[in-house]
């Protein structure tokens, strides 16, 4: 077993890993930068090093200062929760050579999984549903007009690598295709450094399904149900519940089983998400796969009982995963909104600064994944999210009440916050009544 994990990220994710952690009876060492040496992440670690200056490029990744601080403290293994260097194959690569264990999965599943020209073609190849487009990443506009072609208009025009959104535009037809493959190609130029690009059919009024999957050393694959992430601003989740209420039961079987045949296709190992863009008529589509834990992984704790979190772990760890497919029983209904530093009055820009006093409610049913305190300084050089809110009920009405509840407490002074905003959402008519897809907040920004 795992003895000393180096959390590579900050926030309420290093908070989440350090107690799962301290469950297991692992030390800790948590990394920060300049801007965090009073986060709380680097003061609940058994260990704190502090690795540069607040430019994430100088700290958190800092692929060299990361290992120094690893070999350093002693620690044998890293875990890098999600964002920053949760999903890049040389990280992990270095890892492995260095003899660090590093929680998730190996390097050459992660640079397969995160081009996403590859892994549509291997899903392709394994009889995974996959939206109509091309098999191989472009560069010339020439060769995406032939593709779009072939997809069918409207098309979506992707970065082959990267996420969050960027390098990302829809051309409806011929006549607009070359602008908005020229825009997002430099934009993925400038974000990820390549600029090969895919082109897709374009799914109109989707909702967005992920399955949450474990995986471990042995060949064995589970899935934990299904999550609706539907709720988007510019492609960031904002609210995700599970499971999703639009699913028949033979609909979601075949969902989940298409993601248990993505993970087998690629020998896949930890904990990992596919998904899926599903249309109303009930056809589904591969859309990625993710290498790493989710941002929204405590709604799938909260209806299944497991942590995530030290399942990676004991993965990481070379033990075989306790639980079997018929073990996985979905109880209930979650909701998780995101409480964010940001001003929607003003096209939601990030608001930094010190927060002057806060309350999270809790309760029974009612969860807080966070990492701030009355008095904290919020730095401007990271992600905005401050907190996440999660519930529990034995029915979706049950958990959108105490979504409800539950948010109406929350007191953030200081800062500008978007909790208003997400309140005006899950007590929106639509939403309660499960008529949501991604369209769901353009929509809501028209009316």
């Amino acid at each position: 077993m795992i003895k000393k994990v180096l959390i590579a990220n900050r926030g309420e994710i290093a908070v989440r890993i350090i107690r799962a952690c301290r469950e297991m009876g692992i030390q800790t060492v948590a990394v920060c930068s300049e801007a965090d040496r009073n986060a709380l992440h680097s003061m609940l670690a058994d260990q704190t090093i502090c690795i540069g200056p607040a430019q994430s490029s100088e700290s958190y990744l800092n692929i060299g200062r990361i290992i120094s601080a690893t070999i350093t403290s002693g620690a044998d293994a890293i875990h890098p929760g999600f964002g920053f260097l949760s999903e890049d194959s040389k990280f992990a690569r270095i890892c492995e050579r260095c003899n660090i264990t590093f929680i998730g999965p190996n390097s050459d599943m992660i640079a397969a999984s995160g081009n996403k020209a590859q892994a549509k073609k291997t899903m392709m190849d394994a009889g995974v549903p996959t939206i109509p487009g091309s098999a191989e990443a472009v560069v010339s506009v020439k060769d995406g007009l032939r593709l779009a072609e072939v997809a069918r208009y409207p098309v979506m025009i992707k970065a082959s690598l990267g996420g969050g959104g960027k390098g990302m535009r829809v051309a409806r037809n011929k006549e607009t295709f070359e602008q908005a493959f020229l825009t997002a190609q430099t934009e993925a130029h400038n974000a990820f450094g390549d600029d090969s690009m895919y082109i897709e059919h374009y799914v109109e009024h989707p909702k967005h399904i992920e399955v949450q999957l474990l995986a471990d050393k042995y060949g064995n694959v589970i899935h934990l149900g299904e999550r609706d992430c539907s709720i988007q601003r510019n492609h960031q989740k904002l609210v995700e519940e599970t499971p999703c209420e639009s699913l028949s039961p033979e609909l979601r079987e075949s969902i989940c089983s298409a993601a248990v045949n993505a993970c087998k296709a690629v020998g896949y190992e930890n904990a990992g998400t596919v998904e899926f863009l599903l249309e109303p008529d009930g056809h589904f589509y591969f859309m990625e796969m993710n290498t790493r834990i989710q941002v929204e992984h405590p709604i799938t704790e909260w209806v299944t009982g497991i942590d995530l979190i030290k399942q990676q772990i004991k993965i990481a760890s070379g033990e075989k995963l306790a639980y079997t497919q018929e073990d996985v029983v979905i109880n209930g209904h979650s909701i998780e909104v995101r409480i964010n530093a940001e001003d929607p009055e003003h096209k939601f820009r990030p608001c930094p600064g010190k927060i002057e006093s806060v309350y999270l409610p809790g309760g029974k049913g009612v969860r807080i994944d966070s990492a701030v305190y009355s008095g904290l300084e919020i730095p401007p050089y990271y992600d905005s999210m401050l907190a996440k809110l999660s519930v529990w009920a034995p029915t979706r009405d049950e958990a959108i009440k105490k979504a409800q509840t539950a948010l109406g407490e929350v007191i953030i002074t200081g800062i500008k916050n978007n909790v208003d905003y997400q309140y005006g959402i899950i007590t929106n008519p639509d939403f309660v009544a499960g008529k949501t897809d991604i369209d769901f907040i353009d929509k809501l920004s028209r009316d």
